[in-house]
């Protein structure tokens, strides 16, 4: 009996993961950000792409912001935000193949990409509202700041644009880890929305594709009216 209670226990089953919203805003940010890095390096009429690549960055990072707290319940920041303690804890045993447990959302270290990408890209987005130039570009805030601040920005909108790409390869380095080592496909649960796991887990729910909609429009909406604001 004690056995079988056991088997039951550790049972595989599929369990909500990323809902419409979190799965949307991850694809379209993939999108953009490969439209941004490919339209700059292109130049020419292509930059008129990159600056309409970096609006929709910055509507989906608002929305994000969002969704983390009235999302699904493994979208909302505090279902994966955890302390130092968590973190450190995850990697003493990030190695150890028999006791490796899928978590349910982002784990501990995942967690931590999660947000220093979002750190990241947001400063990118929202500084490339004020950069320049030099000869004809002048980012739709630039009259905001003036030159001194905008050209500081504009250096550190070059800069970051090589941390981004660290992150990006650490976020691939993060997947393929946990595909060959740990057996575990990142990928398929921010495509169908449903991760198999094992063990007691909390139960989760996705979020209202209506809402996310409605959140998503009013990010856009926010956008448009800030990059609007000073002209």
């Amino acid at each position: 009996m004690a056995e079988s209670q056991h088997q039951s226990a550790d049972a595989e089953r599929e369990v909500p993961v990323w809902d419409i919203g979190v799965r949307l805003f991850h694809w379209a940010l993939l999108a953009l950000v490969v439209t941004s890095f490919v339209t700059i390096k292109i130049g020419g009429d292509a930059f008129t792409y990159h600056v309409w690549s970096g609006y929709g960055i910055l509507t989906l990072l608002v929305f994000r912001l969002v969704w983390g707290f009235v999302g699904g319940t493994q979208a909302r920041f505090a279902a994966f935000v955890r302390g130092p303690g968590t973190v450190i804890g995850y990697l003493k045993g990030m190695f150890d193949r028999a006791g490796h447990r899928p978590s349910p959302g982002h784990n501990a270290l995942g967690a931590l990409s999660v947000l220093a990408m979002l750190a990241v890209l947001l400063f990118q987005a929202v500084s490339g509202l004020f950069v320049n130039d030099d000869i004809a570009f002048e980012g739709p805030l630039y009259k905001w700041v003036g030159k001194e601040l905008s050209d500081r920005l504009t250096g550190l909108h070059h800069f970051n644009e090589k941390v981004i790409l660290a992150l990006v390869v650490l976020h691939i380095a993060a997947i393929a880890f946990h595909f060959f080592y740990h057996r575990e496909n990142l990928v398929r649960p921010m495509i169908t929305g449903v991760k198999r796991v094992r063990g007691a887990v909390a139960e989760s729910r996705h979020g209202s594709a209506v809402l996310a909609l409605v959140v998503l429009a009013a990010s856009g909406a926010g956008v448009a009216l800030l990059v609007n604001a000073a002209r």
